[in-house]
């Protein structure tokens, strides 16, 4: 609000400085041009006071006036206000208007007057009548052979009738103003409130990603103790890494590509210690990979799910896992058979929120393809790089 205030009144310095200086900048050319015209302060001065009054409304209206409005919607009390301001500003007008503004001499004045020609030796002291009859345009006159009728004065002259208009626009440049820097700053609150409550939302999916993908981990393991010992001692090794990764990595916006791989092959390695072989598993990740990052845990969610419903105990099973980078996108793959039964548990929490998060980090600059046939499972994904 500060910085947005400070912004607007640069921008009343700037156009009221412009102004202020249009007098001295006329007077100054003017002198330069005809060298018989002096510079006058006294011509400046009496601009400058014309002007004051002009920035003294215009101070009432901006700090006292166009608040109500644009801030409190204070629409009956602004209107009425700003009505008094204006008939005070006419009154004073009308006022401090010099008499001969506005005012014309009575038409049977010049009728009654006969006017005398001067003598030779005054000829030239004298300035010639403006009109040959004697008559000052626009004078009305009566009927033929009739009395001339009165002309008063009306009571704006076309210099106060300027200065209202003046007045009038100069408080609607202040109101526009004012709603331009008010919608401003209301968009940006709107952009900061919005990435704030974005990264909220990635941060709660993350916290619910991570022990989701744990549970899932830990009832792998519980099943091998019985098992086999042995494997279960390499597995809480390869789970000890992924929670390495989790710990120091799944916090931050984004994972080098090499290290997002590198998780994504333990985790298939400590899934691999589980099944026999009549699951075939499969996995082709660029052994190098660009300098490019990726969300942390964006993947191992599909990979997860493919583990969880496409492994049969029946029949042979499969899973198979690509990624490759073209043309600074990701293009990643996973497919699995389906189970005879499928695991009925409820929920989703893991796909619903990799999906949840890629509308976030994306929008709708990403590519999801999801196929679910009768026999096969297929996930096909591609994401811009950073």
């Amino acid at each position: 609000m500060k910085q947005q205030s400070r912004h607007e009144n640069m921008t009343y310095v700037a156009l009221w400085g412009m102004l202020f200086a249009a007098p001295l900048l006329s007077l100054y050319i003017r002198t330069v041009s005809d060298t018989g015209v002096e510079f006058d302060w006294r011509e400046v001065m009496m601009v400058w006071r014309q002007y004051t009054v002009f920035l003294l409304l215009f101070l009432l209206h901006n700090f006292l006036l166009a608040p109500m409005l644009v801030y409190r919607q204070k629409k009956v009390l602004y209107g009425s206000i700003v009505g008094c301001v204006l008939a005070a500003f006419v009154t004073y007008q009308c006022s401090t208007r010099p008499d001969h503004i506005g005012k014309r001499p009575h038409p049977m004045a010049q009728h009654d007057q006969q006017p005398t020609p001067p003598h030779d030796a005054d000829f030239f002291d004298h300035e010639p009548p403006p009109f040959e009859d004697g008559k000052e345009p626009f004078m009305h006159e009566g009927p033929k052979n009739g009395p001339m009728k009165e002309h008063h004065p009306g009571m704006f002259a076309q210099h106060d009738i300027i200065a209202i208009i003046i007045l009038v626009l100069m408080f609607g440049m202040n109101l526009g103003i004012k709603l331009f820097f008010k919608t401003r700053g209301d968009q940006k609150k709107m952009a900061a409130l919005e990435k704030e409550n974005l990264e909220q939302q990635l941060e709660y999916l993350k916290y619910q990603i991570n022990p989701h993908f744990f549970m899932n981990t830990l009832n792998n393991i519980h099943a091998l103790v019985d098992i086999d010992p042995e494997k279960a001692k390499d597995t809480i090794l390869e789970l000890s890494k992924m929670m390495r990764f989790v710990l120091y990595e799944g916090n931050k916006h984004g994972v080098p590509l090499t290290r997002e791989f590198d998780f994504i092959r333990n985790y298939v390695t400590l899934m691999k210690l589980r099944y026999t072989d009549k699951v075939r598993i499969s996995v082709d990740l660029p052994t190098e990979a660009p300098d490019k990052q990726i969300p942390p845990l964006m993947l191992i969610t599909f990979i997860e799910n493919a583990f969880k419903h496409g492994i049969s105990y029946q029949h042979e099973s499969f899973i198979d896992v690509k990624a490759a980078v073209e043309g600074g996108k990701l293009h990643f793959q996973c497919r699995n058979s389906k189970a005879d039964k499928p695991n009925e548990e409820k929920g989703g929490v893991g796909l619903a929120n990799v999906k949840q998060r890629l509308h976030l980090l994306y929008d709708n600059n990403f590519t999801l393809n999801i196929q679910d046939e009768p026999d096969i499972y297929n996930v096909e994904l591609i994401i811009p790089l950073t």
